[in-house]
């Protein structure tokens, strides 16, 4: 990619985490070209990166073989349309991570024989932890599909879906995956408090589970059900902690929070309600069984 002009029409967060994450892969900052119509943004992406800026989505455009549309997607039809003519003109593959745009709506406005990629990248991307599902026209060849995972690759983990309205499944599970994990984070902290813990040891507690559990489950040739087993000690506190969870059916809570994401079936308070109930249970439970097994190895002793 360090070879490949690339041209980012808007220069917002998720824009400079991915030329971070180039420059990093060895891109050449000089071949690369950001449109930000703000004067302030455009001195902070100068001075933070050395690349190119401008205000002119067309000029900067018309330079890139690959055009990444980084704009809010309720701004990205006029973008795409004042960009229509210069798009054709020099037939670049676009790249569009804006969430919620479909690809017929884009070669609608882009032009019909415009190669483009769309894709569902995640926050985590900000921090080069990105998890990105990517789609392809079939106007994209192999080497316009690689300079497009090689993008997102360089801020996370990539996967290629066959059918577009994949992304919307791939929107719901990891694209709003992060806050139901910080949703999670939060109800355990709050519960830590609760069973009497320091508010911050609650916190640096939570943190550091969730990014061992994590690690564990990313360099293990195990599924997550082998990994709970592992850690799941008959009779002991974590099994009396699972034992809530199904017994309160988890995984339909859990079903009903990814529907609700997309077609807002329920209103997510009560969904977050019934979260922290639901782990208040499941710590409380654990944390009466570790108190029994306390008494009663200490009645052995």
């Amino acid at each position: 990619m360090k070879d490949i002009p690339i041209a980012f029409i808007g220069g917002g967060n998720m824009a400079r985490s991915l030329i971070g994450g180039l420059l990093s892969s060895g891109s050449n900052p000089d071949n690369i070209w950001v449109a930000e119509p703000d004067a302030g943004h455009r001195e902070l992406l100068r001075g933070r990166f050395g690349v190119h800026t401008g205000a002119d989505n067309r000029e900067i455009a018309a330079r890139a073989t690959l055009v990444v549309l980084a704009v809010k997607p309720q701004v990205l039809r006029p973008v795409a349309e004042e960009l229509a003519a210069t798009v054709q003109a020099h037939q670049p593959l676009v790249l569009s991570i804006a969430a919620g745009v479909r690809e017929p709506d884009l070669r609608r406005w882009l032009g019909a024989e415009t190669a483009i990629v769309r894709t569902m990248p995640n926050t985590p991307a900000l921090v080069g932890s990105g998890a990105t599902a990517l789609f392809a026209n079939p106007r994209v060849s192999e080497v316009q599909r690689q300079m497009a995972e090689s993008v997102m690759r360089s801020v996370g983990l990539t996967v290629w879906v066959e059918q577009e309205r994949m992304l919307d499944a791939v929107t719901a599970l990891s694209g709003s995956g992060p806050a139901y994990f910080f949703l999670l984070m939060e109800a355990l902290e709050k519960i830590g408090v609760q069973l009497g813990l320091d508010p911050e040891v609650a916190r640096l507690l939570t943190l550091q589970t969730a990014f061992g559990a994590a690690k564990m489950a990313l360099e293990s040739p195990d599924n997550p059900t082998a990994l709970r087993a592992r850690v799941t000690s008959p009779g002991g506190t974590t099994e009396r902690a699972i034992s809530v969870f199904q017994d309160e059916q988890l995984d339909k809570l859990i079903a009903r929070s990814l529907a609700a994401s997309l077609a807002l079936l329920e209103t997510p308070s009560l969904l977050t309600e019934e979260l922290d109930s639901l782990v208040a249970k499941a710590l409380e439970a654990a944390h009466h069984r570790s108190e029994e097994l306390g008494n009663l190895l200490g009645g052995q002793s």
